[in-house]
């Protein structure tokens, strides 16, 4: 079934009549200690709700309790509003909508604001438009942005589909499109690009937010000049001087806590050890993969860690309930357990460790005890959306060949150099020997290469990499290559990188990990190469097998393979690679492979 939910001005006159006395509601939950996000007290107050909505919230409810009203006696436990995800990408996940929401529902996530600028890339307004009608179909709310950056950076990548500012307009009219993407091109902003000021005007003059991404340790002119454009929150921040700028011009400092980011620690001190107002902080995880959502949770884990790192519990909860739902104008629909708000909370014995034992979503039990309880449906995908990766040709051992400068015996390389549980990369060198005229990898440098998925050109481009700790002959394949979604390949044998190559465009995307000549693993993710419809649990397993065959290889580094899907994202410095070449992010430009007179 779709689960739909009336507007408050339908039901208002029920809302009205129970609250006063004069109606049943449909629930009443009693015996509980209300966390109120709005005033930050804990209160002995019951909850009575009707069509989906609270209608009273107070002392006693037992004026709204009807003969076929169910009551639930909370038994001392804590009520807490549905936890919000502020920034995140359903894709990471490496799930639909559908069975992302069935992961994410049990640890208590009733809202999420979702960025698909991933499908974009893949399959431009289109796929934008499917994500969207399968989260609208959900139990739970999930709002969506109108990707703003495809590409993320034009001139240095080529898409599968390009995002216009008519695109944008036209997306800023559908029912669950809550506001702007995240504005990665921050270079177009401050130099006034009239594409991405465009996209932010019709986004504003829809009356919806502009999600920002700026990821440069500038915080000058050229940051005051990026919140002028209009981003109306920032989720880059690394440090507490971060995230008090980002508070200081009046936006909303998004701190997240992902499958690879780890930026709460480092900025909750604004507000733990700084005093600052805490209303412009939200919690939020941008990318969390399906192992994640499986093992450790997902908002829940959040503000677990934000409590851990010494913010008080329930303002923690506030930064990711009320703060989110005011940052997106959704303060009078969702975020606090108050009346004519969307009946989502939670019941939970222990505001510090906070298991998650009942969640209720527009007045329905939704999930009990870390299982769901509810169906959440699937889109009907169609096969276009299923057959992305488009190689133009099998590969072979030649198409990962580097060829050497003209007599060199030698040669002085641009290495891209992984940081350990950060998107940042180092601009490396290494020294590599040629080998009957090819650049051979040594030791942890080794090759990369970014297989050109999209229009089938067959085009592939080469270069090296290092830091993953890869050993023996191997390969390992991603058609998850943010943001432009070609397919990534790293390999220390170029028979391996073929092999790879060609066993993700025979699933139509995945991920993939050979040695020795074998398959030791494969995530199939047929939808736009990016997601799977099989459960959460099924994908973690395979995940699980890609992570071990990983380690198999000699990967030392955690979370290796965000590391990996994260090479080509030519936005984050500072060097990376692309369908145009090796990608110089602190200059912005296309750089050569090879330093000169080496």
């Amino acid at each position: 079934m779709e689960h739909h939910i009336k507007s408050w001005a339908e039901v208002a006159p029920r809302l009205v009549a129970v609250a006063a006395g004069r109606a049943p509601a449909d629930l009443v939950v009693r015996g509980g200690k209300l966390v109120n996000v709005q005033t930050r007290e804990i209160l002995d107050w019951q909850v009575a709700v009707a069509d989906g909505r609270f209608a009273y919230v107070g002392p006693d409810a037992s004026h709204c309790i009807g003969p076929d009203t169910r009551v639930i006696e909370a038994e001392g436990r804590y009520l807490i509003p549905g936890l919000c995800d502020g920034h995140m990408h359903i894709e990471s996940g490496m799930l639909t909508p559908a069975e992302f929401a069935a992961a994410v529902i049990p640890h208590g996530t009733t809202t999420m604001f979702t960025d698909p600028h991933e499908i974009a890339n893949v399959l431009g307004l289109r796929g934008v438009r499917m994500m969207h009608d399968e989260a609208l179909m959900q139990p739970v709310n999930i709002y969506t942005q109108m990707p703003s950056c495809a590409p993320s950076a034009p001139g240095l990548e080529t898409t599968g589909y390009e995002i216009s500012a008519a695109d944008v307009a036209e997306a800023m009219a559908w029912p669950g499109i809550i506001g702007l993407g995240e504005m990665m091109n921050f270079p177009g902003v401050i130099n006034g690009d009239p594409q991405m000021l465009a996209e932010m005007a019709a986004t504003m003059n829809a009356g919806k937010t502009v999600g920002g991404h700026y990821a440069s340790p500038d915080k000058g002119v050229a940051f005051s000049a990026y919140v002028a454009g209009g981003a109306a929150d920032d989720h880059e921040g690394t440090a507490e001087a971060d995230a008090i700028a980002r508070a200081r011009n009046g936006m909303r400092s998004m701190m997240r806590l992902g499958s690879a980011w780890y930026d709460v620690q480092s900025q909750i001190t604004a507000v733990t050890e700084k005093g600052l107002d805490p209303r412009n902080f939200i919690l939020c995880t941008d990318d969390c993969h399906s192992g994640t959502l499986v093992n450790d949770g997902h908002m829940n884990r959040v503000v677990r860690h934000a409590i851990a790192c010494g913010c008080d519990p329930v303002i923690a909860l506030q930064m990711a309930t009320i703060n989110t739902a005011t940052h997106f104008g959704l303060e009078r629909e969702l975020g606090s357990i108050t009346p004519g708000r969307r009946a989502d909370m939670i019941l939970t014995s222990d505001l510090i460790t906070l298991p998650i034992e009942h969640v209720i979503a527009r007045g329905q039990t939704v999930a009990l005890d870390g299982k769901i309880t509810v169906d959440c449906p699937h889109y009907d995908w169609p096969a276009d959306a299923r057959q992305t990766v488009h190689m133009g040709k099998v590969l072979g051992d030649a198409d990962f060949a580097i060829a050497a400068p003209e007599g060199k015996n030698k040669v002085k390389a641009k290495v891209i150099g992984v940081v350990e549980n950060q998107a940042p990369t180092e601009a490396l060198t290494a020294e590599l020997p040629v080998v009957d005229g090819l650049v051979e990898g040594e030791g942890d440098t080794y090759q990369i290469a970014l297989v050109e998925r999209h229009q089938g050109t067959g085009k592939v481009v080469n270069g090296f990499v290092s830091g993953f700790g890869y050993q023996g002959k191997m390969a390992m394949a991603s058609t998850v290559a943010h943001d432009s979604h070609h397919m990534i390949v790293v390999g220390t044998d170029r028979a391996m990188m073929a092999a790879a190559a060609n066993r993700l465009g025979e699933v139509g995307g995945g991920v993939t990990v050979w040695k020795d000549g074998q398959e030791l693993a494969l995530v199939e993710l047929p939808i736009a190469g990016l997601m799977s419809d099989s459960p959460a649990a099924e994908v973690a397993a395979k995940a699980d097998q890609m992570v071990a065959a990983m380690a198999a290889c000699g990967c030392t580094l955690n979370n290796a393979y965000m590391q990996h899907s994260l090479l080509a994202l030519v936005v984050i410095p500072s060097l990376r690679i692309s369908d145009l070449g090796l990608v110089d992010v602190d200059k912005f430009e296309i750089t050569d492979l090879f330093e000169e007179n080496a």
